[in-house]
Formats: C-alpha cells, structure tokens, sequence
C-alpha cells in the first residue's frame, strides 16, 4: 500500500506542476481559441496518459485520469475541459474494446471522463461564475467524478455484481482521495500565484462570512449527518437480514446434508463421497465419535483434529462464528440420528456479499445524490436569495453614497418587494428631511452671509483729499474666513487690515469676527500694530480648542508723511506701485500665524508712500486659484493682471483682477475666499 501511495502521490503531482507550468503562461493572456484547444489537447493526453501508466493495486490498475479534463475545465476554459474529456473518453474506450486494456470498465471509465469535461465546464459557467474554485470545493468536484465513476461500474455490471464489487472495493477509496487531492493542490497553488491565498482553517469574523457560504457550510453539514445516519441504518439492517438469511441456509443444508447422509448409510453403511453444497462457497464436516470416522475432510482439506475439537466445544444447533476454512465465517452444529456431529460452515464473504453490493451502491448514490442536490440548493440560493441581495446592497451603496434617486428594484417575492418598498419610502422620506433642513440652513447661511457683509466696512467714499480705498470679499461658500477692515485710529492715522482665518464655512466666519472685532478694539486704543497683533493673538490663543489660527496683514499710515507702520503675521507678500510705475511684490519679514502660539512678538516695518503710489493687499485665494488643469493663478498672473489695469479707478481695478481670475479659472470651482483691498495715496 505504500508503494502505491507514494505512485499515485507522484502521478498527482505532475498533474500540479503542469497546472502551475500553464498556468504561469497564460495567466496574463486572454485565451483565443486556439489556446483553448491546444490546453483541451494537452489535458487530453494526459488523461490517455494516466490509462496507459497508472498504478498496479491488489490486481487492479488505479489512476486519476479524470484530473486531465476537471484541470482543463476548472482552471482554464470550459471548451478546455470538454475537449480533454472526450479525448481521454474515447481513447479509453477504443483501447478497452479493440485492445483489451481495462475492458471489463472501459464503458464505466470512457462516461465518467467525457463527463468530467461537460461537468467542469458547468461548474465553471454557473456555479464559479468562471472564477477559480477554492481548495475545499476543487477537492469536492475531483471526489465526486470518481465516485461517479465507481457508480458507473455497478450500473453497467448487473450480470456480474461480484467483479464489480470488487473493482469498487480496491478502486474507489485511492481514486476518489487522490483526484481530490489533485484539484485541491492545483487550486492552493493557483491562488498563490495570484496572491488571494488565504488559510481556510483561520476563523473568520461573522460579519465577514457572506451569507451564502454559512448557507452552504450548514447544508453540507445537515445533510452529511442525515445520510451518514440513513447509510447507518440501513447498512445495520442489511447486516442482521444477510445474517438471517445465512442462518436459514445453513439450517437447509444441515437437513439436505442429514437426508443424504442417512440415505448413505442404510444403502451402503458407510459414507464414501457426499456431493452436498452449502451455498457456494461453504462447507461441511461430519464425524461419528464411535466409529472415529469423518466425512467432507477429502474433499477440503480441513484439519480433522480442529474440526472435531469444535464438536465438542458446541452443542448440537448452536450457531457460532469462528475461522474454519482459513477465512471467518458462520457455522452450524447439528447431531444426527446415529450420534454424528454435523458442522455446517458459510464464509463471511458469502454471508455479506449482496449487503456489501447494496451498501457500496447506496453510498455511492447517495453522495451522487447529494453533490446534485448540494450545488442545485446552491444554486437556488445564489439566484434567489443572494443575488437579489447583492442588488439591493448595490442600490443602497448609491444612496449611501449621496445618489438620493437611486430606486430598490427587486420584486421578486414577497418579502423583496416588501423591502424594496420600505427603502423607497425611507428615501422619499429622507429626501424630505433633507429639503427642508438644506431650506433652513440656506435660510440660515444667508442670515450669516448678510450678517458678515455687513461687518465689513463698505463706505469707500471718505471726505478726504489724501487718500482712496476699495475693498472687496468673495466668499467660496456662503460665508467665509477672509476678512478686511479700515479705519481712523486718530484724526491722520488710517489703520488697514486683511485677515484670512484657516479653513471655511461656519467655523472661519466666527472665528474671523472673533480676530476682527480683537484687532479693531485694540488698534482704535492708539496702540501700534506690533502690540496690537502680540495682545491679539494671546487671546486667541486662549480658548482655541479647534486649534484655529488666522494669517494677517496690518499697517497704520500717517496721511499727512506717508510712512506706513506694518506688521505680517504669516499674511501674503502686499504689493506695491510707484506713481507712475507698475505693481511690485515688497517682500516683508512674516510672523507667525495669530493663535498659532501664545507669547509671540512681531517685528514692525515701515513703507513710504509718496503722492502717486499705491499699496494692493490680498489674501491666498488670489494667487492659489487654480483651473481645470489644476494650475495655479500665482502672483506673476496676479502683478500682470494689475498692471494692465493700473491706470483703472480701484472700484475697477479690483473687479477687473477678479475677472481675470474667473477666466483664469474657468470651470474650476473656486476653492478658497478672495479678498482684495488697495489704497491710493495722494499726499
């Protein structure tokens, strides 16, 4: 039995490497149909391959021959498998026929491999969907076709029941685990290669196991345990009716046997010869203690002496079992009219061999039986109940996902149309509640947006000769974190400010009016902007749980000298034109960020405007506006856009740099607030 465990091992193997060698070649490539053929071909040989060198067992030829087209059909194409199948079919059956190899099974093996193609090539299509079968089911598939094929054998060996019984008992248990064995190997080996390798004994958390596999685990489980407990009580059955009826047998030979024997004596008054037959394989010892004679030990062989001790150990119709003949079996005793002691004897084998017949068949049909079932409810299940899920969780991924008008479909059976139905009317329902907050809120954003405007100084029109000023804010949402202001902090000293809080929406906006409303009360006390932003940001700091911070741009200029007193924290590079010359970027020293860090000092600078010249403050959405392309606006399309436009009056020189900015932009959507705030400086 080892040697041929480590053959058929070997034969398995190179069916694996081949697999892995084809499989490795044509992973990547989409299978034309010579391709198709050459692998049906390829498989095809093997199997006639597997005929022609399988292994010698116990006078029998065992082989995996049905691996060639279940490989071809499972892991690579269906046309694949059906070609390997009817070549290895054929070839067995021509060689069984016309050659005498294996022609007592060549119909049961020539079915059961042209099957193995047409059965793998349905499997692929609608049972995997053509994706490869795990190691659990490859092996199931591979067991199932020999147990076909050993089924196949007694249906078409009625006139010879005991031949066939045989083939199954020595055949059937190494053909059926190892072309398991074989497809399950080849699946390990292809998801390795492909990377979706996992261990199929790790258990796996609930939520994870789809519904369908627990549904499958829990059929086989059921329905294994039903027949085992089915298979079990019959098999008891048939062993307790087989022992009656030898019991009956041999009851009638012990009276046929007596009959004769008397016959015998009265004519000749001595047994010479008896022909008596106990079934077809039993036997039978007479033997007369007085006369020490013995009759039936010629024509056996027996070993008188063992025979008579049995005689005496046993009383006369008692039945007992025990090894006779060399093999065990029941036997008889009997004493006759004269005082002879007859033993009548029937093999085990004899006994049980139409129970073994029945419950080799019964076994077999009923895993036959249980594959068709199995993968018919898996079947139904995956076509009712499954797929219907799978479009449901489809549907409700497209609502979760924002698609509010995505409608459930599914109204197949009762419960589905009821479920569909219920999600509906939650979407409507949903799509409601979501009007009427998105109505309030806009109501409520827009009460901010006007709010916020309004904090936003917006008299440009002073009653002074000195000086001009323009500002402008566009919110990218409804309300923003960018903000500007200006403002006397004494009868000559114009106080300019631009902010831009980190961030949008709701959150930037309150915390804008926070650092606005800081700044202002702070630098209307007289205070220089240095110490204004330094006692600004340590109260912004306090509090700051969102860690929100604001970059910005302050400067004070005394009207009548044109000196300006700035301060940058963390704010845009301001631009500055001379009379008569062009917008220049005046790269200041930056701070930090206000409420970035507590305790912080800025440096103050200065700049000296004289009659003509202009100051331009921005925040970043002017230069970090992008388009479709995903470039950015930058500072070089912004100084260009002012340039042309410099001779503009500022309430047209700032709406013609946010046009540019829009055309720059296209359809891109604006992303950041733009603000922009310039002054010109007459002197």
């Amino acid at each position: 039995m080892l040697l041929m465990i480590v053959k058929m091992s070997a034969i398995v193997m190179l069916y694996v490497c081949l697999t892995y060698f084809l499989w490795s070649r044509y992973r990547d490539k989409t299978l034309r149909t010579g391709d198709r053929v050459l692998l049906g071909v390829i498989y095809g040989i093997m199997a006639v391959l597997s005929t022609h060198f399988g292994v010698n067992y116990s006078q029998m030829m065992l082989n995996v021959r049905d691996l060639g087209p279940m490989s071809a059909g499972l892991f690579f194409d269906p046309v694949s498998g059906i070609i390997a199948g009817l070549i290895g079919g054929i070839e067995r059956y021509i060689v069984g026929t016309y050659f005498g190899i294996g022609s007592f099974t060549r119909i049961a093996c020539s079915v059961s491999t042209c099957l193995a193609g047409f059965l793998s090539a349905f499997l692929t299509i609608y049972i995997f969907k053509r994706k490869k079968p795990s190691a659990v089911y490859a092996f199931f598939m591979g067991a199932a076709i020999e147990v076909f094929h050993m089924y196949v054998v007694f249906v078409t060996h009625r006139s010879d029941m005991r031949m066939a019984l045989h083939v199954v008992k020595t055949c059937a248990l190494p053909m059926i685990i190892f072309s398991g064995i074989g497809l399950a190997l080849s699946s390990l080996v292809i998801r390795y290669t492909e990377g979706g390798f996992h261990n199929i004994f790790k258990r796996r958390p609930v939520e994870e196991v789809p519904v369908s596999q627990r549904f499958q685990l829990w059929l086989f489980a059921v329905t294994a345990i039903v027949l085992s407990l089915n298979f079990g009580l019959n098999y008891h059955l048939q062993t307790n009716s087989a022992l009656q009826g030898a019991k009956e047998d041999l009851s009638s030979a012990a009276i046929d046997i007596t009959e004769s024997y008397q016959n015998i004596m009265k004519r000749d008054g001595h047994v010479s010869f008896m022909s008596n037959h106990v079934g077809q394989k039993g036997s039978f010892f007479i033997y007369n203690e007085k006369t020490n004679s013995a009759a039936g030990i010629a024509s056996y062989g027996m070993n008188k002496d063992e025979l008579i001790r049995l005689t005496d150990e046993h009383n006369s119709g008692e039945f007992f079992e025990t090894d006779v003949f060399g093999s065990e079996g029941l036997c008889l005793e009997t004493a006759m009219y004269d005082g002879s002691k007859l033993l009548v004897w029937l093999p085990n084998t004899e006994i049980y061999e139409l129970r073994d017949i029945q419950s080799y068949e019964t076994l077999l049909s009923d895993l036959l039986l249980f594959t068709v079932l199995y993968i018919l409810i898996a079947m139904l299940v995956q076509t009712i109940v499954v797929n219907n899920l799978d479009l449901i969780n489809k549907s409700l991924n497209k609502i979760t996902g924002g698609d509010l008008d995505e409608t459930v479909n599914v109204y197949e059976s009762s419960e589905f149309a009821s479920l569909s139905d219920d999600i509906n009317q939650t979407v409507v329902a949903l799509k409601g509640y979501i009007d009427a907050a998105e109505k309030r809120i806009e109501q409520e954003l827009l009460l901010a947006h006007t709010i916020q405007d309004s904090a936003l100084p917006k008299n440009f029109d002073f009653n002074h000769t000195g000086f001009e000023i323009y500002a402008t804010m566009n919110p990218a949402k409804e309300v923003g974190g960018d903000f500007y202001d200006f403002f006397f902090t004494d009868i000559d000293r114009l106080a300019l400010v631009i902010a831009d809080v980190a961030g949008k929406g709701i959150p930037a906006a309150l915390f804008m009016m926070r650092s606005k409303t800081a700044i202002r009360s702070l630098a209307e006390t007289g205070k220089e902007p240095a110490d204004v932003l330094e006692r600004v940001n340590n109260e912004l700091c306090r509090g700051n749980e969102a860690d929100m911070f604001v970059t910005v741009w302050m400067g004070i200029i005394d009207l009548k000298s044109g000196d300006i007193t700035c301060v940058n924290a963390g704010h845009e590079y301001p631009v500055i034109k001379r009379a008569n010359g062009d917008y220049e970027l005046f790269k200041d020293k930056h701070g930090l960020p206000l409420g970035a860090m507590e305790n912080m000092k800025y440096s103050e600078y200065s700049i000296h405007l004289d009659p003509g010249d202009s100051i331009y403050l921005y925040t970043d959405g002017v230069p970090e506006a992008i388009n479709i392309n995903e470039e950015q606006y930058g500072t070089d399309r912004m100084l260009q856009a002012l340039n042309s436009c410099r001779d503009m009056h500022l309430k047209e020189l700032l709406p013609a740099v946010k046009k540019d900015i829009d055309d720059f932009a296209g359809e891109a959507d604006q992303f950041d607030d733009t603000t922009m705030l310039s002054l010109n400086y007459f002197g």
